[in-house]
């Protein structure tokens, strides 16, 4: 089950980077393959994926979405 964090959603870093949409995700130790995938896939649409463990519950995995 995803829980969705829109408040991080269309904030604008100082490297210029967007953040679309932050997920909260049960962690899974293959999703780094599928961020993986991602980057590799949709990096000449300007799309760059992340992927984090929740700093307060190391058993949620933050998957992040940027436009660059």
């Amino acid at each position: 089950m995803a829980e969705y964090d829109q408040q991080k959603a269309g904030r604008i870093m100082d490297s210029k980077i967007e953040i679309l949409t932050t997920v909260k995700l049960a962690y899974q130790p293959d999703l780094y393959k599928v961020v993986d995938a991602l980057n590799r896939t949709l990096k000449h649409d300007d799309l760059m994926f992340g992927l984090a463990l929740d700093p307060e519950d190391q058993d949620t995995a933050v998957f992040t979405i940027y436009r660059t």
